[in-house]
């Protein structure tokens, strides 16, 4: 029975997706329009068709991603209003669990659902998009090795998480949100802790750098920024894209430095240098650290908020659900959430894009700011980066600042 949650439910769901719907195209149409015209900073330095081909595996994805956010809306409809998450946990009732079994076999069978839904369009962008444009190396093999992987960790990490979360919501009583807070936050940098030597190597493999000079003049940089790491590492990104990046991972004394293949293949030295004191741009002006402080406080507000709703019979009543406890709240909540707080994402894009041009004049100081200028433009033109992003949609989705922008800002130190 519809009551006047679900109204307001449904009200922001339309408003939502018409918005995303809104801002793709906004995007789509003004990439296209700029197709044929190389910006005037970049023109020198990229051609017209390395232009063009950016333009449309941008528009590619856009309109992929518009189908996406059609299906995911009708999937959130279906699952609540549909009635299809109550038929769902009635039928492990049916089957004789209930208890910490039940909400388990519950949010477990949601998982498998969602991924059922979300793998065409993974399909689709690897097989289809990435391919035509000359990214995807994956093979098919390699696609369904990745996801059984992915399915593994689910099981051994994901089940034994979720489980500690539901019992906490159970066992501790009105003030259950703050223990699973807690939990969630050492989860989390224990995560951070293991991931550079337990799960990335499950997917690709790391080779110590072994370019001497390359290695001798990042270690210089290193010394300069101050900054310690357990190892530089070579990925081996080329086996499933084209695509290529610089990162560093862990902290303490699991910090490493992490290129892919296809990064060192495109750039010379010095701009190697110069992406890296980028990324030791955001260690030492402890940017990983600041976004860790607002998920922190952000995921402790939602909690508390999950915590009043848990216990409102309108909460699962506006959403479809007949039926209430730790595991349907969690559920309706992980569904709901996104719908209302769309409209907060410039927030959350222009705090990462501060720290973005933050890193980058750090990266200026330590090292040529022409370097990264140079760097980046390659990067940009090999990894087909739009440089005429609507700016309204940017504004919304991109946590990095528009190419022109960036490059005006570094030209600027």
């Amino acid at each position: 029975m519809a009551t006047a949650f679900t109204t307001l439910f449904l009200a922001a769901l339309i408003l939502t997706t018409l918005l995303r719907l809104w801002l793709a195209r906004r995007h789509a149409r003004h990439v296209a329009a700029h197709r044929d015209a190389v910006p005037e900073t970049f023109q020198e330095t990229i051609s017209i068709e390395a232009h063009q081909r950016a333009a449309d595996y941008t528009v590619a994805k856009v309109h992929l991603a518009m189908i996406e956010v059609v299906v995911g809306a009708l999937f959130v409809l279906a699952l609540t209003v549909g009635g299809v998450l109550q038929d769902l946990h009635a039928a492990w009732t049916a089957l004789g669990l209930d208890g910490l079994a039940h909400a388990m076999a519950f949010m477990t069978g949601l998982v498998v659902l969602s991924s059922i839904v979300d793998l065409p369009f993974s399909l689709y962008r690897t097989f289809a998009i990435e391919a035509h444009f000359g990214f995807n190396k994956m093979t098919a093999r390699l696609f369904i090795a990745d996801l059984a992987k992915g399915a593994l960790l689910g099981v051994v990490i994901g089940l034994p998480v979720l489980l500690a979360i539901l019992w906490l919501m159970e066992r501790m009583g009105s003030h259950w949100w703050l223990y699973v807070w807690l939990f969630w936050l050492g989860f989390n940098l224990l995560a951070l802790l293991i991931y550079p030597t337990v799960i990335a190597p499950l997917f690709n493999k790391f080779t110590p750098l072994a370019d001497a000079s390359l290695r001798e003049r990042i270690e210089a940089l290193m010394a300069r920024c101050g900054f310690r790491a357990s190892g530089l590492f070579v990925m081996d990104g080329s086996k499933r894209s084209a695509h290529g990046n610089a990162y560093f991972t862990g902290f303490g004394q699991a910090k490493r430095i992490v290129f892919f293949d296809t990064l060192l293949e495109k750039l010379a030295p010095e701009e190697i240098e110069a992406v890296l004191a980028h990324e030791l741009g955001h260690y030492r002006l402890r940017h990983v650290w600041k976004r860790i402080g607002v998920l922190a406080l952000t995921s402790l507000g939602f909690l508390w908020l999950l915590g009043v709703l848990i216990e409102a019979p309108w909460f699962y009543a506006g959403l479809g659900m007949t039926s209430h406890g730790t595991a349907p709240a969690l559920v309706l909540f992980s569904l709901v959430a996104p719908v209302f707080t769309f409209p907060l994402a410039p927030l959350m894009s222009a705090f990462s894009r501060r720290h973005e041009y933050e890193a980058d004049a750090y990266a200026a100081q330590q090292t040529r700011a022409g370097d990264l200028v140079a760097a980046l433009v390659k990067l940009y033109r090999d990894n087909a980066a739009t440089l005429t992003p609507d700016p309204l949609y940017s504004t919304f989705y991109d946590s990095h600042p528009p190419a022109a922008a960036r490059i005006a800002q570094l030209k600027a130190v």
